[in-house]
């Protein structure tokens, strides 16, 4: 049997080649790409029985395979490998889609290649993948994705009670009173957030949830005083819009 691994990581590629050769003797890697165009070129050249596929990659996810393919072309299975965390396993099993977690168990492996070899191809396969995706965008509609050393965390917007800029990363700070360091500046939960009104940027370095605001203090220079007892400062230039969110959000 052949495969193909699909996977931004060249790393997590070689890895994922190297346990497959090592204790699956049935399987062969015949082919890795980086991105999801090169790899259903790949796919539709080389005809693989299982192709190892990477939600989590730039550009185009993993769960987009299917704008590539006909129901009837569909001569592969699938199966997933992803960071994702408690979250996203649930939407998987839900729609009982295989999939593997980083770092890859090589019993998990095993297991999933023996289900693969056991099922033949369907058409359902599409329709699986479509209600996968549908779950993970439900999902995200109430939940950020933050990127963490091991993998991703998925976290409640409701969770957080504010985002500290700390350079190229950012200190998001939980009602758990935990602190997430992620590795993705201010600017990019800025961008992530845009439309989301319970969240609002006060200052160059905070930007905050408004659901988690104790008290607004007007003396020494405005500041917020946080659920957490953070002392937030507001920007001169904000306090005007800010003034403007807490009346559209509260009153």
């Amino acid at each position: 049997m052949q495969a193909i691994i699909i996977d931004d990581e060249k790393r997590a590629r070689h890895l994922l080649t190297t346990l497959i050769r090592d204790h699956i003797n049935e399987l062969h890697v015949v082919a890795e790409a980086s991105n999801l165009k090169d790899g259903v070129t790949a796919i539709k050249e080389l005809k693989p029985n299982i192709v190892f596929l990477d939600i989590e990659m730039p550009g185009e996810t993993g769960l987009e395979i299917m704008n590539y393919f006909k129901d009837d072309e569909i001569a592969f299975q699938i199966i997933f490998v992803t960071a994702y965390n408690q979250y996203a396993v649930d939407a998987f099993r839900m729609n009982a889609i295989d999939y593997l977690l980083k770092p890859i168990d090589i019993d998990e492996l095993k297991s999933a290649f023996a289900k693969a070899k056991q099922q033949q191809s369907s058409q359902q396969i599409s329709e699986q993948i479509e209600r996968l995706r549908q779950s993970v965008q439900q999902l995200s509609m109430d939940k950020i994705v933050m990127e963490i050393p091991r993998g991703y965390l998925f976290t409640s917007h409701n969770d957080i009670i504010y985002l500290e800029a700390d350079g190229m990363y950012t200190n998001v700070y939980m009602i758990n009173g935990k602190r997430n360091v992620i590795c993705k500046p201010l600017k990019h939960f800025v961008e992530q957030l845009e439309g989301n009104k319970l969240f609002f940027k006060c200052h160059r370095s905070y930007m905050i949830n408004l659901k988690h605001i104790s008290e607004l203090v007007k003396h020494d220079g405005d500041y917020i005083v946080m659920d957490d007892k953070k002392q937030i400062p507001i920007s001169r230039s904000k306090r005007d819009q800010f003034l403007t969110a807490i009346q559209e959000t509260f009153l």
